[in-house]
């Protein structure tokens, strides 16, 4: 899990972009949440992740995008 991580941190910023479109966000990032909280044995990212992969790409992509454009990365809520 942690190559997984890894490997979405070092993403460049434009395919971070890419990635938190509707739908697409709700699997990348929601694959992300859930192996992010199982590496740092954290059931909020958990939890987080899996709320994502279901709800996600209709209305919490929204919150990705912001986040990517102005931080640079996704937010994990933990």
């Amino acid at each position: 899990m942690k190559e997984l991580v890894k490997a979405f941190d070092n993403l460049p910023w434009i395919l971070k972009l890419i990635l938190a479109l509707p739908v697409i966000d709700g699997i990348a990032y929601g694959i992300y949440r859930i192996a992010k909280g199982i590496d740092q044995n954290n059931m909020t990212i958990l939890v987080a992740g899996i709320v994502w992969i279901i709800v996600g790409w209709a209305i919490l992509w929204i919150i990705d995008l912001f986040t990517v454009i102005f931080k640079g990365k996704v937010t994990v809520f933990a």
